[in-house]
Parts: C-alpha cells; structure tokens; sequence
C-alpha cells in the first residue's frame, strides 16, 4: 500500500497527523529545513516524537534541505549523532556535503525535491550515494512518472497537495534579491504572491488587476494555485509511486489533519475497491473539507498539463477565533472543563489543539454552567460533551465561517 506522509510544523501537528492516520511524520530542525521562517522543532524534542510515532507505528522524517556552508556542516555532525541515537527513520536531504557526511551514520536517506530528480539516470547515481528514496521535481508530469517509476532502482515519493512554487523545485531569488532572505536556505518570504505590475523602460505602467471589479487574482502573475489531487487518487496508486507527500510544513494542526484524515480516506477507500461505487458523493464532501482549512485555490499541478491559474491569497472558508483553554478533562463522563474568555452558543463547532491531542473539530450539542444547561456563554467556566480526548491547557478555538470566500 502506498504511504501517506503529513506534514508537521510542531507538536500539535505531529499528533494531529498520528491522530488522523499518516503512515509517516516529517518535521524539520533549526538551520537546516526549508521553512526557517515558521516550522522548526527543537532536536531535543525530537526524540519525544520519535517515542510518539514510533509508539502509533508511524515513522518519522527529519528535514535536513538546506544549502549550506562550511561552518554549518560541523554543527550539522554532531546534530547527526543525537538523530541517530534518536532512531529517526529517514533523513530529508539534498545538499552532497550532507549526504556525505549523513552517510557516515546508519539513518536512511531521502532526497529532497530541492535536488529537482527528473530522470532515472539522476536516481542511479543517487542510489550510488547512499539515496533510498528521492522526491520528484513537482515540475514532472504523472507520465514522465510513470517511466521513472519502472525503472527506478530506488523509491519513489511525490507531492499530491499543497503549496507550487513559481520557481523549479524552489530554486527562486525574488526573495533574496528583494530582502537579502534566502529561498535556498529556507527564508523565503514570497514575494510572488504579492499582487504585481508590469513596468516598460519608457515607465509604462500594466496594472493587472481591475479596479472596478476588484480583479485582484489577475495581478497575482507569480502565484500558483495549491495542488489537489485528491479526485486522481486512483491514477496516482495505478502509477506505482511509493510515499504522497502532503506539503504543509507552516500550516496549523487543523490544516494537517483535515488534509491527512481526506487523503486517508481517499487511499482507504480506493484500496477497498469501493471507489467507483462511493467517491462521487465522498469526492464532494472531501474537496469542501479541503476547501475550509487553508488554500489559494487548487488545481493539478504539472500532473496532466502545464497549470496556467494564478491565485489570490488564502481562500479557506473558516477562521479560528481563540476562546478559552481547558482546565480539565472528565474521561468517564467525556466532559471537558474550559475556561472562557470569549463568546460560546450551543451549535457553534469547536477546534480544541495540543502537543498530543493534534487537532479535533467538535459542534457544541450541549453546555453547563455549574450543573445548569444553558444556551450561551461568555468568559466563564464552562462544561462541554467532547466526542474526543482532550488535555488540561489545550487551547480552544472557535470556528468562524469567513463570508464571500
């Protein structure tokens, strides 16, 4: 069966992931992963998470994909001693000194999509270096990954939903170039999704965007829609590829697992054979759960044509309104005890985070007040009937659907 790989940018996501069944984690460590920015786990936690999946059956990865310097590969050494002795499953990489030196320990290796592996010439030679398993250039078509697959002499991973980039596989200077932030070493600040106007050397001014529509998306050159495959699952298994990639890194827990638990459903479903008889009215279901959490609209990436759609910011349907905080859980009777300091009615919908409850979503059928039922609440102490598990100071949110998405 194929893996599903989650992404994960701290502990709420790493269980939000095991919780909605990832076959494996990657989280990314300080100076050394492509989300400096946003996504970093300190290694001293990582060998916590490595108990955690390897407790659930799930591996873990560890993003090493920087380009880096001389004085950072010493460091690097010795951080790859303590991932060894942390038994981390497979190491992301693409720099060759690293490879060079990661080779030294007993960790697997996996080449990032940073590497760009179009060809099957590229992999043998990888393989050669100690490579188990590459990620693909996004910028391949699901053909020209059908021919890799049959004769690669190694495993094959590709990405189904996330985040293009403007530029091959990453390898962007708009940031650099604008903000002295380098894509390369993981500081992008994405100036590509800025909106843009296109200027002649006689100062000519083409303003893409319309004013009096508010056309903002047509300004939006440098910006590619998300990819989503979710629809093409059964192209993807048929095609023999080893691990989906979810990209995701700087998303929240919600975001992982509402993105995890779909693609789950979509791989489970297609396995059981019962694809054609129940995915049309699932499909619908799944792309409105995906179309909720965040999004710059989606499409299908180089999987079947060159993707010609640009997108404007985020077009998720709901926000999170941070409400409260639970003081304690009553496992027997299911109750969660939370400290309010906002607004709460019964039939609001719920998302309560923590490093190991990840991410749930709940509807409000039910609340008490000192014993009382009551209908709304407001910066108090409150009991609620949870479906799921929850902990003492995981953090309560409140679902706010965003109108004219």
């Amino acid at each position: 069966m194929v893996e599903l790989l989650a992404p994960a940018r701290d502990k709420r996501s790493v269980s939000a992931a095991i919780n909605n069944n990832a076959d494996s984690v990657y989280v990314g460590i300080t100076d050394y992963n492509m989300r400096a920015n946003v996504a970093n786990i300190d290694i001293g936690d990582i060998k916590d998470i490595v108990v955690q999946c390897h407790d659930n059956n799930k591996k873990l990865y560890v993003c090493t994909n920087t380009i880096v310097s001389d004085n950072q590969l010493e460091k690097y050494g010795k951080q790859l001693d303590k991932l060894e002795q942390y038994d981390v499953d497979a190491l992301i990489i693409s720099d060759m000194g690293m490879i060079n030196i990661a080779n030294k320990s007993s960790i697997p290796l996996h080449l990032s999509v940073q590497a760009n592996i179009t060809n099957v010439e590229a992999l043998k030679l990888y393989k050669e270096l100690g490579i188990s398993r590459a990620v693909l250039s996004r910028e391949l078509s699901l053909k020209d990954i059908c021919i890799i697959k049959r004769k690669s002499p190694i495993e094959i991973e590709t990405f189904v939903h996330g985040a293009m980039c403007v530029a091959v596989s990453g390898r962007c200077f708009l940031s650099s170039y604008f903000y002295d932030r380098n894509a390369n070493c993981g500081e992008c600040l994405q100036p590509c999704r800025q909106e843009w106007v296109l200027k002649s050397t006689e100062n000519k001014e083409l303003i893409l965007s319309n004013p009096e529509n508010n056309s903002i998306e047509n300004s939006r050159i440098l910006s590619p829609r998300d990819m989503c495959m979710i629809e093409h699952i059964p192209d993807l298994i048929e095609s023999k590829i080893d691990a989906f990639k979810l990209e995701g890194r700087a998303r929240p827990a919600d975001y992982v697992a509402t993105v995890t638990n779909c693609y789950r459903q979509a791989i489970d479903l297609y396995e059981s054979g019962e694809w054609e008889k129940k995915s049309p009215d699932l499909l619908l279901k799944w792309k409105k759960e995906l179309s909720s959490v965040f999004n710059r609209g989606f499409d299908t990436g180089f999987y079947y044509r060159t993707p010609k759609l640009t997108s404007f910011d985020n077009k998720a349907t709901y926000k999170k309104v941070d409400i409260g905080q639970v003081t304690n859980f009553y496992k027997k009777i299911n109750v969660a005890e939370i400290k309010l300091w906002s607004d709460l009615e019964v039939n609001d919908t719920i998302i309560i985070q923590g490093n190991k409850t990840g991410s749930i979503t709940e509807k409000v059928t039910s609340m008490q007040v000192n014993g009382v039922n009551v209908d709304k609440v407001s910066k108090e102490d409150v009991g609620i009937k949870i479906n799921g598990i929850v902990r003492e100071n995981d953090h309560v949110y409140k679902k706010v659907q965003i109108k004219d998405v």
